[in-house]
């Protein structure tokens, strides 16, 4: 036991004075970042009393949730893997949802010890306090939340139950930041849980759901059973009612990105989409982003990244347009799938470069891949409700660039690396950090154009923005050296405020990254996303987005054909755009042309009418015309376009 608050070491090993008062964000000596890590202690037979100082490192601040005081020191950890920790091992592709394990502390009590598992990546906040139940926190939650949740819910019920540990969703071990599901820890006891222990789970939560989802969520949950795929069969109508709450909110979102060649390097094989250049006069701004960061050297590395995203741009072109003429939304699964053919596509188009030049081995040109597509699905929800997006998310990743989601007061990585440490940890092999001390840690494992299409798995996501939030893709140039979880708080704040643009967001990223990582080129892109009818600031003034245009459907085959030598052709229609140009200058020029046609068309009549009059003035009743009582018709006049037309 200990009377006062322990001392903080920094993380960095070479530090002359690595101690460092309680509360210190920085080392007083190196000005390193210190690192509060709070730990979850997973055990049931040990009682110890907040406030003692474990080992000369574990702080205990409260049962069970411990600080590591010494967080740049590896932990214990058995040279062979327990068994029992294997789920948290296999499941590490899901870590956005469980938690991960940091190692073992081996508490002596009497003459045994007793192992104590400690795992990271918890539902702790910053001051290492619990986030709420499910149960806690779902009566008091909003319509599109609770159906979120109970969608999450149903993802991870699958890959948790072919490890056996799907119980742990129906426990208390279930805790919830904001929009996300997050587990304390599994319930890893033998047991076979049943999908009517998830049905009877989501039937006591129904009777305090919000009264707008009261109904549709008892129909769904009727519908669950033991037979066959039946969260399957569910899916579509869960997913129609997930939709159709969230299109209720206004959704806008601004976005814009950028490139640095960096200060230590030549040429820059990063390719970022949309830069402030992109902005104007594209049908995909501001539903797509892309960064690409090219491997095999400036004279392949650069020239893949430029292919890939090239052709995904044009691929992704036409599945908007299919997906805006269907009259049905298009499940997930169904997107999924053909977000998978598209980057099957471009790799492909890369690997047939690579054969064509000769390239084996190390020499195969290709490149890492992060995507953010905003699916402007229409839900109607009601005859009388105009069709709203369907904020839907899209975020595809092969190899290490990597996507965030920055929100008020969190920081969430929402993908996995594609290098061997994530490998190692999902064979079971090793810890996380264990892995990343093998020097071939950081290896990408794939890689877009280096390996046949056969052998390519992209990780694809699907997400649903109903809070405000921020999306930041970025290669790792930026994200090495934890650099996005160290600075977020600086400038996320500063955006939603509006203290800062968009764009000196951008700014001010490019230029940490140069300074505190500075080995790499650089590519960020930011999409702000707002659920109120506020406009967003991009630059100091705001800027207009152009709509997805109509254009004719084509099949991706036929097009991956033109991709590879029409990379540089605009992706919008030939006359489309002077048209627009045409119309938009016209409209300025209508209230003008109004007034001079109407004052033209007054004098004309005021001649008419002096010259009828002066001639029925001189003529006699016999030479009338028969219908001179009736006004003559003129052409009504052209109604002038409206702005909106």
């Amino acid at each position: 036991m200990i009377n006062s608050l322990p001392i903080i070491y920094c993380p960095n090993t070479n530090c002359s004075n690595p101690s460092n008062s309680w509360g210190s964000q920085q080392c007083e000596a190196c000005q390193a970042q210190l690192i509060y890590r709070y730990l979850w202690a997973v055990t049931l037979e040990v009682e110890i009393s907040v406030g003692e100082l474990l080992g000369d490192r574990y702080y205990v601040v409260a049962p069970q949730v411990w600080l590591d005081t010494k967080p740049g020191e590896p932990p214990f950890m058995y040279e062979e893997l327990p068994g029992y920790i294997m789920p948290y091992l296999h499941l590490s592709p899901q870590r956005l949802h469980t938690p991960e394990v940091y190692g073992f502390y081996q508490y002596q009590e009497e003459t045994y010890l007793t192992d104590i598992l400690l795992l990271y990546n918890v539902p702790l906040d910053s001051e290492g306090k619990l986030f709420p139940s499910l149960v806690e926190a779902w009566p008091t939650a909003t319509p599109v939340r609770q159906v979120y949740w109970f969608w999450q819910m149903m993802q991870l019920w699958k890959p948790l139950s072919e490890k056996r540990v799907a119980f742990s969703l129906l426990t208390n071990n279930l805790r919830v930041e904001n929009w996300r599901l997050r587990l304390l820890e599994f319930d890893i006891q033998p047991r076979k849980t049943k999908l009517r222990d998830f049905k009877i789970f989501w039937s006591n939560l129904i009777s305090t759901a919000h009264p707008d989802i009261q109904q549709p969520l008892t129909e769904i949950c009727h519908m669950i059973s033991d037979i066959g795929e039946s969260l399957e069969a569910i899916a579509l109508k869960l997913n129609q009612l997930l939709l159709e709450q969230a299109a209720k909110l206004p959704l806008n979102f601004q976005i814009i990105g950028a490139t640095n060649t960096g200060p230590t390097r030549l040429h820059n094989e990063d390719y970022c989409y949309p830069t402030e250049q992109d902005l104007n006069n594209n049908q995909l701004v501001p539903h797509l982003a892309i960064i690409c960061d090219g491997v095999g050297g400036h004279d392949g590395g650069e020239v893949a990244s430029q292919l890939a995203a090239q052709s995904i741009k044009k691929l992704v072109q036409n599945l908007l347009i299919e997906v805006e003429q269907q009259q049905e939304l298009t499940s997930p699964n169904l997107v999924n799938k053909q977000l998978e053919e598209i980057v099957r596509v471009v790799n492909n188009i890369i690997a047939t470069e690579n054969d064509e030049q000769g390239r084996e081995s190390r020499q195969r040109m290709g490149t890492t891949l992060v995507m953010a597509l905003q699916l402007p699905q229409k839900v109607k929800p009601a005859p009388e409700l105009h069709p709203n997006n369907a904020h839907e998310l899209y975020i595809v990743n092969i190899g290490d660039s990597r996507a965030y989601w920055l929100s008020r007061n969190a920081c969430q990585l929402l993908t996995v690396d594609d290098n061997v440490a994530s490998r190692e940890v999902l064979l079971g092999h090793c810890l996380h950090w264990q892995a990343l001390k093998r020097r071939d840690g950081g290896a990408l494992t794939q890689a877009l154009g280096t390996k046949a299409a056969e052998f390519i798995r992209p990780t694809i996501q699907r997400f649903l923005i109903e809070e405000e939030g921020l999306l930041l893709l970025c290669s790792d140039g930026l994200s090495d050296n934890n650099w996005v979880e160290n600075s977020w708080a600086e400038y996320t704040p500063k955006v939603f405020r509006g203290e800062i643009s968009l764009k000196q967001g951008v700014e001010y990223l490019i230029e940490l990254a140069n300074q505190k990582n500075g080995h790499d080129n650089t590519s960020v892109v930011l999409v702000h996303y707002s659920l109120s009818p506020e406009k967003l600031v991009l630059f100091n003034i705001p800027t207009v987005t152009t709509p997805v245009k109509e254009t004719a459907i084509k099949e991706l085959s036929e097009a991956s054909k033109e991709l590879l030598y029409s990379n540089d052709e605009e992706l919008s229609e030939p006359d489309s755009e002077p048209q627009l140009k045409n119309v938009q200058n016209f409209s300025s020029l209508k209230p003008w042309m109004f007034m001079i046609g109407l004052l033209f068309i007054l004098l004309v009549g005021a001649i008419i009418s002096v010259w009828r009059n002066w001639e029925n003035f001189n003529s006699t009743p016999g030479d009338l015309p028969e219908n001179w009582q009736t006004p003559i018709r003129s052409e009504p006049l052209e109604t002038p376009l409206s702005p909106n037309s």
